[in-house]
C-alpha cells in the first residue's frame, strides 16, 4: 500500500513540474487559438447581422473649387497730416471724427511775416508796373534805349517771382484736407509749436474699402483683374461681395502665396478698417461632376475608398479625389452616375456586410 501511494505522489509531482515548464511556452498558442474561434464566431455573427443605412444615388452636379483665406479690410486712401513748415497753430478747423472734403483748411499756422513781406512786395510791383508803363512810352518815342526798357522789364518779373515765392511759403503755413475723408483724433492743440515731423491727425478715406489677403500660388494664373470674392467679418453674418483689382507680380518665397487686393464700395461706410475677414474664392468649375459627401470616404494608408450597396450588400471601392468643397468631394475613378453611396454607418461597415437602406437620398 505504501509503495502504490509513493507511485502516485511521484507521477503527481512529475505532472505538476512539466507543466510548469510547458505552460509558458504554450500558453500565446492556446489563447490564439481561442482569441481565434471567438473572432471567427463574431466575423460569423456580424456577417449574418444586417446593418440599417442611408444610401445616396450618385446624379451629376455642379461643383466648384472654393478656396478659404484670411484678409485684413484696409483703407482706400491713409495719411498722416503735417505741416510743411514750422510754426505756431492759430487754428483748428476740424472736429475729431467727422468728415472732410477735399481742400478743406484743417489747421494754420502763424504767417504774418510772410504777410507783411507779401503787403511789400505787392506795394513794389505797383511801381515797378507803373515805371515799366512809361518806358514802353518813351522806348515807342526812341527816348529811351532797349537796354533801359528792358531792366525795368526784368524787375518787374523778379518781384513777381518773390511774390509767388511768398504765396508758397503762406501756403505751407495752411494745412488743408489732400482727399474726401474722415479725420481722426488730433495730437496738438492751438497754440503748440509744430514741425513737419509733428503729426497732427491722420485722414482716412474708408468708401470704398480694401480687402488685402494671399493665396496659394498655384491659383496665380487663374485670378484676374475683377475676379469676384467674398468675405465675411466677425461679428456679422452678411456676406460681402468684392472684386480684384490688383495682384501683386510678386511671389513670397517665403509662404509660396501671392497677395491680392479686391476692393468693395463700403457706401454707407460700415466697415472699419483694420477688422478680419474670412475670404472665399471660387476657382475651378466641373458642370457634371460626381461629388459625395466628404464624411462618406474612408481614408487608407494607399489612399481612399468608399462603400457602395450593391445587390443588398456592401462593397468597398478605391476612389480618386478631384475638388473638394466644405461638404462635398469630387470624385474623379471608381464612381459612376447611379451608384448608390452608404453614407451613414461607415466604420461598421465590412466588405459583403449585409444592407437594409433606411431612406435613400437623391444627389441633386
Amino acid at each position: 500500500m505504501n509503495k502504490r501511494l509513493r507511485t502516485t505522489v511521484t507521477l503527481i509531482i512529475i505532472i505538476f513540474v512539466a507543466g510548469v515548464i510547458f505552460y509558458p511556452k504554450y500558453k500565446p498558442l492556446l489563447a490564439k487559438k481561442i482569441k481565434g474561434q471567438n473572432n471567427t464566431q463574431s466575423f460569423i455573427r456580424q456577417s449574418q447581422q444586417k446593418l440599417n443605412a442611408i444610401g445616396y444615388i450618385i446624379a451629376p452636379t455642379f461643383m466648384s473649387e472654393l478656396v478659404n483665406s484670411t484678409g485684413t479690410l484696409k483703407p482706400d486712401e491713409e495719411v498722416d497730416l503735417a505741416f510743411e513748415t514750422s510754426g505756431k497753430i492759430v487754428g483748428i478747423n476740424f472736429t475729431e471724427g467727422t468728415h472732410v472734403k477735399k481742400g478743406d483748411l484743417l489747421a494754420k499756422i502763424n504767417d504774418r511775416p510772410l504777410q507783411a513781406q507779401l503787403e511789400k512786395l505787392e506795394a513794389q510791383l505797383k511801381m515797378a508796373q507803373a515805371k515799366e508803363f512809361r518806358q514802353r512810352s518813351l522806348l515807342d518815342k526812341d527816348a529811351i534805349s532797349q537796354e533801359s526798357y528792358d531792366q525795368i522789364v526784368t524787375d518787374v518779373q523778379s518781384i513777381n517771382a518773390d511774390i509767388d515765392l511768398i504765396k508758397a511759403r503762406i501756403s505751407e503755413t495752411e494745412l488743408r484736407a489732400p482727399f474726401d475723408g474722415i479725420i481722426g483724433l488730433r495730437y496738438l492743440s492751438e497754440g503748440s509749436f509744430t514741425t513737419p515731423a509733428t503729426k497732427i491727425a491722420r485722414l482716412i478715406k474708408t468708401s470704398p474699402i480694401k480687402i488685402e489677403f494671399s493665396i496659394p500660388e498655384k491659383y496665380a494664373q487663374e485670378i484676374k483683374i475683377g475676379y469676384p470674392v467674398t468675405f465675411v467679418i466677425d461679428g456679422s453674418d452678411k456676406v460681402f461681395k468684392a472684386n480684384v483689382y490688383a495682384v501683386d507680380p510678386k511671389i513670397d518665397i517665403e509662404t509660396r502665396t501671392i497677395v491680392l487686393r479686391a476692393l468693395y464700395p463700403n457706401i454707407n461706410e460700415e466697415l472699419k478698417t483694420g477688422r478680419y475677414a474670412g475670404i472665399t474664392l471660387q476657382m475651378s468649375q466641373v458642370d457634371d461632376a460626381i461629388s459625395i459627401p466628404s464624411e462618406a470616404i474612408i481614408p487608407e494608408m494607399d489612399g481612399e475608398k468608399v462603400f457602395i450597396y450593391n445587390n443588398g450588400k456592401a462593397q468597398s471601392v478605391k476612389v480618386s479625389i478631384g475638388l473638394r468643397t466644405e461638404s462635398k468631394v469630387q470624385i474623379t475613378e471608381g464612381l459612376k452616375f447611379g451608384d448608390t453611396l452608404i453614407t451613414s454607418g461607415i466604420m461598421q461597415l465590412r466588405q459583403n456586410m449585409p444592407i437594409v437602406l433606411d431612406s435613400v437620398i437623391i444627389n441633386n
